[in-house]
């Protein structure tokens, strides 16, 4: 055991020697800068690539992420982590007690991918497939997942490497499913809480991240209060009359009655919210009706998602959805049901603790490279973890420079691509906030409040 603590200690001192950080035996060390911070994790770089890319070959789906618990957990017990496996299906914790008193702060990073097809030519792009809802699907990290486990990893490594002069405690939180588990199943977010993942050791406050290819690579822009928003998934089930497709008078065509329910919704949006105030989206995503050209069917069925970023509208939406839907079919004979099911809330950034944050931001990636921004009508479930506890979360930059947002591929298509050679400023951002927020703790301050 002594000589593991002197092999660390060696670590330690060859990782800040460069820095010129002087370390006397029997003292106390002092809180790294900035500068010592960033000079540690560019020395990560090179691994977070290949972790990121690793990971990227390898993609699987929500909670069914296997081999990617078991590269991260093996990375955590490599470390001398204390590490939990099997949470919330497939999660992996990993706790760091630090060398100074402090508070209890964790990192969160999710890890699925999504059923895509890779059209990127790279070398390490993805050719697996896996079963989702009983079809074999292309398998695709779309959305970044991949580059918040790689920089999560690089943050773990470098805070362990300095224990002794961390503050507190760090949870470092792997989380899966969070676009959401297939099917009937539990995951994501919500489980891990259910679970108790914020309760042992009992987490004050909370930080995630998301890469994003429209945001110019190495930037950061984040914004107080309501950042991201809720997620709900909607089912109308449309009932008419089949009848032979010569004879339409002699039934009740639901598809057609589906499409006036769509155009309905859409008035929804643009005549009866105050879209001012704040933003909202009605999508339908997915029609099924019929089997055979010449036959009108008697039932179709529409999936879609609605976005909102206020909680009233939310209801209100809900409410005006189900009320339509059931007037239009039956002004043409017909019946309609809607169900609503909320995937996530409103990911909601505590106002003053985002606004004690911003300069661990600005640390991290310069002044000039973090923006406050506005809402997006995109979604998250770390906003369960936020809404237990105060959150921040925030966003990294992906896109090459020399790009602009038109020209680079949005999340979720097979085209998204990420420039990952400035992941370092990730877990800048990540070991900033860790050792600013407990100066902050430690300091007389205003209390965080609860979200309102």
């Amino acid at each position: 055991m002594q000589g593991r603590k002197n092999l660390q200690l060696t670590n330690m001192m060859k990782l800040f020697s460069t820095a010129g950080l002087l370390l006397i035996a029997g003292t106390a060390l002092a809180q790294p800068s900035p500068d010592m911070l960033a000079q540690a994790a560019k020395s990560l770089q090179p691994k977070l690539v290949e972790w990121r890319r690793h990971i990227h070959q390898n993609p699987e789906l929500g909670n069914r992420e296997v081999k990617t618990a078991a590269y991260v957990a093996a990375h955590l017990k490599k470390l001398g982590l204390e590490v939990r496996e099997n949470i919330a299906v497939t999660g992996v914790v990993g706790i760091l007690r630090g060398g100074k008193p402090g508070p209890v702060v964790a990192l969160r990073a999710d890890m699925d991918a999504l059923p895509v097809k890779e059209r990127v030519d790279v070398p390490f792009k993805s050719t697996v497939t896996a079963e989702y809802l009983g079809q074999t699907v292309p398998v695709m990290h779309a959305c970044g997942h991949d580059s918040h486990v790689s920089i999560l990893m690089g943050t773990a490594e470098m805070l362990a490497a300095m224990k002794e002069q961390v503050p507190g405690t760090v949870v470092f939180i792997f989380q899966p499913a969070e676009e959401g588990p297939p099917g009937t199943e539990e995951g994501g977010a919500p489980l891990m809480i259910k679970e108790g993942v914020l309760d042992n050791p009992k987490v004050e406050a909370i930080f995630g991240l998301h890469i994003n290819s429209l945001t110019p690579v190495g930037s950061i822009k984040y914004k107080p209060g309501g950042t991201m928003a809720s997620s709900d998934w909607f089912t109308v089930k449309v009932k008419g009359k089949q009848t032979h497709g010569s004879q339409p008078w002699s039934g009740v065509d639901p598809i057609m009655v589906s499409a006036a329910i769509i155009d309905g919704f859409q008035t929804i949006v643009s005549r009866e919210m105050e879209l001012t105030k704040a933003p909202v989206v009605i999508t339908v995503g997915k029609i099924q009706s019929g089997v055979r050209s010449n036959i009108i069917p008697e039932e179709a069925v529409m999936e879609g998602t609605i976005r909102t970023l206020e909680p009233a509208m939310q209801k209100q939406v809900h409410e005006r959805m189900k009320a339509m839907a059931a007037q239009i079919a039956a002004a043409h004979g017909a019946t309609a049901e809607v169900s609503i099911d909320t995937k996530t809330l409103v990911t909601y950034n505590n106002p003053e603790l985002t606004r004690q944050m911003v300069p661990s931001l600005q640390k991290a990636a310069g002044a000039a490279n973090v923006y406050e921004t506005e809402w997006t009508t995109g979604a998250e479930d770390f906003s369960f973890f936020s809404d237990k506890v105060p959150g921040l979360f925030f966003f990294l930059g992906g896109m090459p420079a020399g790009k602009t947002p038109k020209e680079a591929a949005p999340h979720h298509t097979p085209d998204f691509y990420i420039d990952d050679s400035m992941l370092d400023v990730g877990v800048k951002a990540f070991a900033n906030l860790v050792f600013d927020y407990a100066a902050l703790k430690a300091a007389p301050a205003k209390p965080m409040g609860k979200r309102k």
